[in-house]
């Protein structure tokens, strides 16, 4: 991994975090671009990276680059991958993967015809002890998976006061808490029980159908600590919070409440999995242990240690047993995947990352859970 070279297109919330992440996979960032040149030179200096990208054209021209990372606005991951993958680059979006399914759809193919490593950064999978209820359920451990529940909360834009570039449907798509966060839970819980969704009935609610723009840029989570000064009223049609019954192929039952508006709640995803011999429950606020629920013995509480993980999982565990490991280790674990699979060189291997695949799987599942809210049924997706 250490001689492959990548550059990071995106310096907001998420370009730092992909650039720390693949240092300390020892991956090389040669050169990052923001939305002009100052925040590129900025970026550039402040992360120690060499080469402050003037264009986006002038990340594909470079040929010392192998992989791009797209941490962007989502309106521009379409036409950036599609762009990356005809340079003959690797790329790895952050999610969503695109704004419509059409778009997904174009991306899957093109990544099939280029034979390049294609990757969608759902991070959330890469907990330890998430990838160690995988392995419990579909060693069969757990039973036959009969109900799958939970939920994924912040407090980011509970106010109407709050917001960044997420709230406008022209830039983040026609769903927000849903696209941004419900996307996560649905890739976690489907990656765990190798289920797929295929039905969905919602009900999405709007808090704020006006928020307050301020002057600039307001970055991911930090209006709570910046100065912000209102000076216009700005419509928004993307929902706050709501919640999505769901069916799975084998006829299991769930549900998701997804919010961005739970005063308390900075970043907190939980599911439960119930099964026919053993329930399990995880919460990403607590994320170094895992809850087994059992119907004849004591219920056991399973702390992340790599010496009582399973073989498959223990590859993802970066520190002993008792060393704490959390969002930002996800974020290195996904990284981990993704560049194993391009150093190993084989297209044939099964990628324990979120492909292009999945990622149109997603977005083709918040249509329908979209379709649903507006028309008061049941999807089948």
């Amino acid at each position: 991994m250490q001689n492959i070279k990548t550059a990071i297109i995106g310096a907001g919330f998420m370009g730092p975090a992909h650039t720390e992440a693949l240092r300390r996979l020892g991956v090389q960032v040669v050169g990052i671009l923001g939305v002009d040149q100052a925040e590129s030179d900025k970026a550039a200096e402040s992360l120690g990276i060499p080469k402050a990208y003037a264009s986006f054209e002038d990340v594909l021209k470079d040929k010392e680059v192998q992989v791009v990372h797209l941490t962007t606005p989502n309106k521009l991951h379409f036409p950036m991958a599609k762009a990356v993958l005809k340079a003959g680059k690797h790329v790895l979006c952050e999610k969503p993967l695109a704004m419509t399914s059409a778009e997904t759809k174009e991306l899957v193919a093109l990544a099939k015809e280029t034979g390049l490593a294609a990757g969608v950064n759902y991070n959330m999978r890469f907990y330890p002890l998430c990838l160690q209820a995988k392995d419990m359920v579909q060693t069969g451990e757990a039973g036959e998976i009969h109900s799958i529940v939970g939920s994924y909360v912040q407090d980011w834009l509970l106010k109407d006061t709050d917001y960044n570039w997420r709230v406008l449907a022209e830039e983040g798509g026609a769903v927000r808490a849903i696209g941004d966060i419900g996307t996560h839970w649905m890739d976690m819980v489907q990656n765990i029980t190798g289920l797929k969704i295929v039905e969905v009935l919602a009900d999405l609610k709007i808090l704020h159908p006006v928020r307050k723009r301020p002057k600039g840029e307001v970055e991911t989570f930090s209006g709570k600590v910046q100065d912000i000064q209102a000076t216009e009223n700005v419509d928004i049609i993307t929902e706050d919070c709501g919640s999505v019954l769901l069916r799975f192929n084998n006829g299991a039952s769930g549900n998701l409440w997804v919010s961005q508006a739970t005063a308390g709640r900075k970043n907190c995803l939980r599911y439960e999995i119930s099964g026919s011999k053993t329930a399990l429950y995880w919460d990403s606020e607590s994320p170094n242990e895992i809850w087994v629920g059992q119907r004849d013995k004591a219920n056991e509480r399973m702390l992340k240690d790599p010496g009582l993980a399973s073989d498959a999982v223990r590859p993802y565990i970066g520190y002993p047993g008792g060393h704490n490991e959390g969002y930002p280790d996800s974020f290195k674990q996904s990284f981990r995947a993704f560049y194993h699979f391009i150093a190993a060189g084989d297209p044939s291997a099964t990628p324990q990352f979120a492909t292009f695949e999945e990622g149109h799987h997603e977005v083709v599942l918040c249509e329908a859970i979209l379709k649903s809210h507006k028309e008061k049924k049941w999807i089948t997706v």
